[in-house]
């Protein structure tokens, strides 16, 4: 059975934490490529002014394309209206019935999944990949884990990580107030944002 990691966001810029969470994945876990998957329309970022789909696919594909087990997916991309995650990983595995699928989520995401529309659906078509984030203890992370483990039976395992402190809110307010965004976005991706003046 094949295990194909999902590294989902809006990616309003991708950065670097996204890309380093990945790589973690892919090394911790065995999988064998992770899938990038920019969302459609973010139902839960509605008031916020988002890049259109086509421009964040376009930075994620320079952002992976020096890592041959990283690849671009815009299934959600192609849908129309909110996408929602229960329905791409169902999509996923009636498509792909032989893998299996690791979602790998964020700290901060992580803890808002109950919130997600439909979460038994997604515990239930998925592995997750919880990240640690820095201020969050051991013990906090297990506690949370082992409540989703008792009310919805999911498959949660826990995804070392460094901290790494970046946020594509604040590569975009550096970026639209003319700060270098080096060092935080692959070369290739500050290029695209320079070039087509994004988040100006």
């Amino acid at each position: 059975m094949k295990k194909i990691g999902i590294m989902g966001g809006t990616f309003n810029p991708i950065h670097n934490g996204h890309l380093m969470l990945a790589e973690e994945a892919l090394r911790q876990f065995q999988l064998d490529k992770v899938l990038f998957m920019p969302c459609g329309v973010p139902y839960m970022k509605s008031n916020q002014s988002v890049e259109p789909g086509q421009t964040r696919a376009e930075m994620t594909a320079l952002a992976i394309q020096d890592n041959p087990r990283f690849s671009l997916s815009t299934i959600e991309l192609e849908q129309q209206g909110s996408t929602y995650t229960y329905q791409t990983l169902e999509r996923l595995k009636r498509a792909h019935p032989d893998t299996a699928y690791y979602f790998i989520a964020g700290a901060d995401s992580f803890f808002q999944m109950t919130k997600w529309k439909n979460p038994e659906r997604i515990f239930a078509a998925c592995c997750v990949l919880a990240a640690v984030r820095g201020d969050t203890t051991d013990a906090e992370m297990e506690e949370r884990i082992e409540m989703m483990r008792r009310d919805y039976h999911a498959d949660i395992r826990l995804l070392r990580t460094k901290c790494v402190n970046i946020s594509s809110s604040d590569i975009r307010r550096r970026a639209a107030s003319g700060e270098s965004i080096a060092g935080d976005v692959p070369d290739s991706v500050a290029a695209y944002i320079e070039k087509r003046g994004l988040y100006r």
